[in-house]
């Protein structure tokens, strides 16, 4: 080991440092609302495509950032999304996370309705926390129980993450998605295509979450460097 950029918070600035100038370089310049998510994506997954193909409906960051400030919770379709989440940026604006997929109550309603885990989450999650913020990275049928939700009824979450990754019915969950939250007024934040992941879900929830309790500076959340 050289000694350079190993202590967490250079780490991480020298990480979003090159990311900045990798971006130049391919002459990308992002929208300045929607960059501390862009940036975290790629911080998270090292895939520029993401500079490209995520997608926002109009003010979707800083209307996820603002319910976020406001204590808003936020639901996942995995654990692993789950467990990606800052806590400790949750902690600070008073909100909470989620995920009922391993719930025996939602295993037994999958089973009953003849549909898949990820539909029962949703639908229980939309029943409890209807004002969430939403963030599926694995499922496309949770995107779809969403929007099938949205169109229902008169349940609007404060904004849907939609990152599912891989190929059955991914890339048209995420179409749907868009099309169903640009009517109804509902901020979303989609990468279009197959890639995505719970990663990806959380690193855009972290992106917000930083935003909203002004860590967006490692040195502001505690790390060293």
């Amino acid at each position: 080991m050289s000694g350079q950029h190993t202590l967490p918070g250079d780490i991480e600035r020298t990480s979003l440092a090159i990311i900045a100038q990798e971006l130049a370089e391919r002459g990308v310049v992002l929208e300045p609302e929607n960059e501390a998510v862009v940036r975290r994506v790629i911080h998270a997954t090292a895939d520029f495509d993401y500079a490209a193909n995520l997608r926002f409906t109009p003010g979707a960051a800083a209307r996820g950032a603002a319910a976020l400030a406001a204590g808003c919770a936020i639901v996942t379709d995995t654990n692993m999304a789950l467990a990606g989440v800052s806590k400790p940026a949750l902690a600070k604006l008073g909100g909470a996370a989620c995920c009922y997929m391993a719930d025996p109550a939602v295993a037994a309603a999958a089973k009953a309705a003849g549909t898949t885990r990820a539909v029962a989450a949703m639908r229980r999650a939309a029943a409890e926390h209807p004002g969430a913020v939403f963030a599926v990275g694995n499922a496309p049928t949770a995107l779809f129980a969403l929007c099938d939700a949205m169109e229902a009824g008169d349940f609007r979450p404060a904004l849907v993450v939609g990152v599912p990754v891989g190929f059955v019915n991914v890339v048209e969950s995420k179409e749907r998605l868009m099309d169903v939250c640009e009517r109804l007024g509902v901020p979303a934040i989609a990468a279009m295509g197959r890639k995505g992941g719970s990663s990806v879900a959380a690193a855009i929830c972290n992106a917000l979450l930083y935003t909203a309790a002004g860590l967006l500076d490692p040195k502001a959340r505690g790390w060293q460097g």
